[in-house]
């Protein structure tokens, strides 16, 4: 199975997603070609080699004399619906912008069909996100992974004013997925990137077991200094195995002075938010005391509340917190009948 991984140490966006695509193999002009079945609009693609930190990589502009900067989810179905693409193409693209704006539309207390797209409404987005859908067809790949997603700071100056980032549809649509902390200031994920990853991918964190055949560098415009603006986007085939990753997070406490009697208790509050797994291990700490280590294994959307559960429900003072994979065998369920009924 044709796997493509998206390796975001820099973060993404819709650009640098069509150079990583271009750069792993996508020919510019078929990706064109296909992009012209957009009918009634203007718009010219460039794809120019660039260097970043020594790294070869493919930096992306889209220029349009588009100046709609607003438009709303049901207007862009529109101009998609009148176009000459295949259905398969047109249902993705706009799984990606219903993914966006149902995020939109709970930052700002609203519907999605009542959301009106200011930076994501011009015709550039919208060829970034085809052109994203198209791309993986055109590589054939069947299944998309991503990496965690850097964490920046600062702000960023948008059509609603000044906003933190990550901008709060980004944090909306990102929902769940793993983060990392970075020391870069500025934006790093925009929403159309964001999009893009969270409809396509299966999963956020460590890639799958694959065989890599191309490499692709899409190049973003910032200068971040730190690091290269590049996202790195791997192509190739998934191994023979049932077994795949599983990003999860395992807290742990070590308690030497709480009633043994409790741990019953904090372990149904515990699986009660969500916990995959709650264990007790005997162990010794100063003085050779006698104390229990609790092990909480969860993932990233129940980890918040665990950690909860553990600081007011135990004695504890401090919690350890550890990234880490799951490899599951698949499972299924069977009603059979033996002869003991």
């Amino acid at each position: 199975m044709k796997t493509g991984y998206f390796d975001c140490f820099s973060g993404a966006s819709g650009d640098m997603i069509l150079g990583a695509l271009i750069a792993a193999g996508v020919p510019k002009e078929a990706l064109v070609a296909e992009l012209r079945r957009i009918r009634g609009i203007e718009w010219e693609l460039s794809a120019d080699s660039v260097v970043r930190s020594g790294i070869s990589a493919v930096q992306v502009r889209l220029s349009s004399p588009d100046h709609a900067h607003e438009r709303s989810f049901n207007e862009i179905c529109a101009i998609l619906d009148d176009s000459e693409l295949s259905r398969e193409t047109l249902d993705r693209a706009k799984a990606i912008f219903r993914v966006i704006a149902v995020a939109e539309a709970t930052v700002h207390g609203t519907t999605p069909e009542r959301i009106h797209f200011h930076e994501l409404g011009g015709l550039d987005s919208v060829l970034d996100i085809v052109g994203a859908v198209i791309g993986l067809q055109l590589l054939g790949i069947e299944k998309v992974y991503a990496s965690a997603m850097p964490l920046s700071h600062g702000t960023i100056r948008c059509a609603h004013g000044v906003l933190p980032v990550p901008a709060p549809a980004v944090v909306e649509i990102l929902k769940d997925v793993p983060f990392y902390a970075t020391d870069v200031e500025g934006e790093l994920i925009t929403p159309t990137g964001a999009g893009i990853l969270k409809a396509c991918a299966e999963s956020f964190g460590a890639p799958p077991p694959f065989s890599v055949q191309s490499i692709g560098y899409g190049s973003g415009t910032r200068d971040l200094g730190t690091r290269p603006n590049l996202l790195r986007l791997l192509v190739g085939t998934a191994t023979t195995t049932a077994l795949q990753a599983q990003p999860l997070t395992l807290l742990e406490t070590n308690i030497d002075d709480m009633n043994p009697e409790l741990y019953d208790y904090v372990m149904e509050r515990l699986f009660a938010v969500g916990a995959l797994d709650v264990f007790l291990t005997p162990i010794h700490m100063k003085k050779n005391r006698p104390a229990t280590l609790l092990s909480v294994l969860c993932d990233a959307g129940t980890s918040g509340e665990a950690l909860q559960v553990l600081l007011r429900e135990t004695t504890t003072l401090g919690v350890r917190s550890h990234a880490l994979e799951r490899f599951c065998r698949p499972r299924t369920s069977h009603t059979v009948e033996t002869e003991f009924g």
